[in-house]
């Protein structure tokens, strides 16, 4: 057992403040999205995937990791699930960025808030799981909540459940895969990049592109989606080497939390129908995280860090 002080400690308080850090970017993404809210969604993605490219190859360069991203291109199987990711996080990454310009953050934030629970759901009817009781409520929770805001609010919130849909399946594809989180989304942005590049060119080439169309801060800003891209899921990595699955459990809830603050600032109408729906999603995760955390303990020999 690590003593006070020593480099084990050391390792898992950085692993909180990385992951912390992480998933608090990943909370304040709508204000970038905001701040470039007049570029078409499309054109958003596009830079994103165009410059997560080169500053993703200076991070696998920096960190040793050409061998991973080798082995990937050259094993047939793993370069076509990887593709199959690609298609999924870029589809979330389109609505996401709509989402933001159109007013709905707060159902993007729901969306993310019921992720987990659709990892679960998948686990019963994709490989047989069983459920806990307390997974069974937190479930049927989320779902009422859901059912609630669509028959009261008259609102189907297609843009939560896409989100959540998407972002899960691609983490259950990303799961048959054997490498790391860094090259893999080296790998599938690469594979994004010419058709990303060939959009962009053609909006350019009809001057249509806000890119390079005078406006140098905004220029700048697309730039940017690349390394905001890229870092979070740097950060995360790192820290999931050095945190259990319970720690990191817990986090990924502060993403949507924050998104859905960013959704107040912003001053995006919350009904009456919202009000219930979230409550019942923060019941549903409060029986989640409880959970987790007593599932955990009766299983100590599973609390080890999670594979980055």
């Amino acid at each position: 057992m690590s003593k006070p002080g020593s480099a084990g400690d050391a390792e898992l308080r950085s692993g909180v403040v990385l992951g912390l850090i992480a998933y608090t970017l990943w909370g304040v993404f709508p204000v970038y999205f905001k701040w470039i809210e007049d570029v078409a969604a499309l054109e958003v993605l596009t830079h994103r995937v165009v410059w997560a490219v080169p500053f993703g190859a200076l991070i696998i360069f920096a960190r040793r990791q050409w061998a991973e991203v080798r082995r990937a291109f050259v094993d047939r199987t793993m370069l076509a699930w990887l593709a199959l990711a690609a298609l999924s996080i870029s589809a979330n990454w389109l609505i996401y960025i709509w989402a933001v310009q159109n007013a709905r953050i707060f159902e993007a934030s729901l969306g993310y808030y019921i992720n987990p629970l659709m990892y679960v759901a998948i686990g019963v009817v994709a490989l047989g799981e069983r459920l806990r009781r307390l997974q069974i409520v937190a479930v049927a929770l989320a779902f009422t909540g859901v059912v609630y805001l669509t028959v009261s609010g008259g609102i189907f919130p297609w843009v939560a459940l896409s989100l959540a849909a998407l972002f899960t399946a691609y983490g259950v594809i990303r799961k048959q895969v054997a490498i790391g989180a860094m090259p893999g989304l080296f790998v599938e942005t690469t594979l994004l990049f010419p058709f990303a590049a060939v959009f962009l060119g053609m909006l350019m080439a009809g001057q249509v592109a806000s890119f390079a169309a005078g406006d140098t801060g905004l220029s700048l800003l697309l730039v940017m989606g690349g390394p905001i891209t890229v870092i979070p899921l740097l950060l995360f990595a790192i820290a999931a080497r050095r945190l259990t699955l319970t720690t990191l459990g817990f986090m990924q809830f502060l993403a949507p939390t924050l998104q859905f603050c960013t959704g107040l600032y912003y001053g995006e109408v919350l009904t009456t129908a919202h009000l219930v729906c979230f409550g019942f999603i923060w019941a549903a995760v409060a029986f989640f995280s409880f959970d987790a955390v007593v599932a955990g303990k009766k299983k100590p020999s599973q609390a080890k860090p999670a594979r980055a």
